[in-house]
């Protein structure tokens, strides 16, 4: 059995559907990353995953020992973690810790673990307060793994950090995953890419692509040639729209891109086509299509 399980999972906010009856499964061990334009109604699924809040229908099962008490097994980390600034970030997960009815003795023990898990072990006696972002994100994470959840929840960990924090915090999820199991919500496809193994897109409310990145990548995946012009290209569109075995013609500007049926065989032909018709170019790039382009794919229809 999968350490979850939702099955026609929705919520209403009155004449609103926020999330419309969504299903799907997570094995134990496994990154997933929930990917979503803003108001797709990411967060809302976080929230009633971690029991933050109830659905209007459908079912949550998670495969513990006492589901009863399924929050116990559960880490969350919200979009935007408030701390007491006041604290140090030691007192903090000791209050924490007591919060989570873990017994004195192993707070401790348990504090000074994740703290140097998520590298703040040298900081643990300095107030929150003079905390970067950073390493507001890695205290909040710590705070998630307190009372060893098999299960660690994440909304846009990464997504109000700056590039070195964004890159410290991916590093961490990295290693975090080698002993728990991550559900987290993105809208940047490049940080999905670097560390999951599974992804689930969610658009208005539903979900339209789920599956592990390598099986996605292979059933989504196009050839596809992106081309820049020393001006705008739009007045050869027509002629590329014309070619045997491309497929489509986007692109506005001094950009195009061309999927393709086959790369090889289309190679010949774009080439000619742009000698032939004099066109003035900088780059011509032969690759496929990225997760991005699957994401503004499914997004657009």
């Amino acid at each position: 059995m999968a350490l979850l399980e939702v099955t026609n999972l929705a919520k209403s906010y009155g004449s609103v559907e926020a999330v419309k009856g969504i299903s799907f499964h997570i094995e134990s061990g496994r990154c997933v990353s929930l990917l979503g334009p803003n108001g797709a109604g990411k967060t809302t699924v976080l929230k009633m995953l971690a029991r933050l809040t109830s659905p209007t229908s459908g079912q949550i099962k998670f495969d513990v020992p006492h589901p009863q008490d399924v929050r116990s097994y559960i880490g969350y980390l919200p979009q935007q973690p408030a701390f007491h600034e006041w604290m140090t970030a030691n007192e903090f997960l000791e209050y924490i810790g007591r919060l989570s009815n873990i017994q004195r003795s192993e707070v401790l023990t348990r504090r000074d673990k994740v703290l140097e898990m998520v590298g703040l072990k040298d900081v643990a006696r300095r107030k929150i307060g003079g905390f970067s972002g950073g390493m507001r994100q890695r205290l909040g994470i710590a705070q998630a793994l307190i009372h060893r959840p098999r299960l660690l929840i994440m909304d846009e960990p990464v997504s109000a950090l700056d590039p070195v924090g964004r890159r410290e915090v991916l590093e961490l999820m990295g290693e975090i995953r080698q002993e728990t199991t991550i559900l987290y919500s993105t809208h940047v496809l490049h940080d999905a890419e670097e560390i999951s193994d599974d992804i689930l897109i969610l658009v208005q409310g539903q979900i339209v692509v789920d599956g592990d990145l390598p099986g996605v990548r292979m059933q989504f995946q196009q050839p596809m040639v992106k081309i820049q012009g020393e001006v705008t290209l739009e007045p050869w569109h027509s002629v590329w729209a014309r070619i045997p075995g491309i497929q489509l013609v986007t692109g506005s500007g001094a950009w195009v891109e061309l999927t393709v049926e086959d790369l090889a065989g289309a190679r010949n032909a774009i080439l000619q086509s742009l000698t032939e018709q004099n066109i003035p170019v900088r780059s011509v790039e032969f690759g496929l299509t990225s997760l991005e382009d699957l994401f503004m794919k499914v997004v657009k229809s």
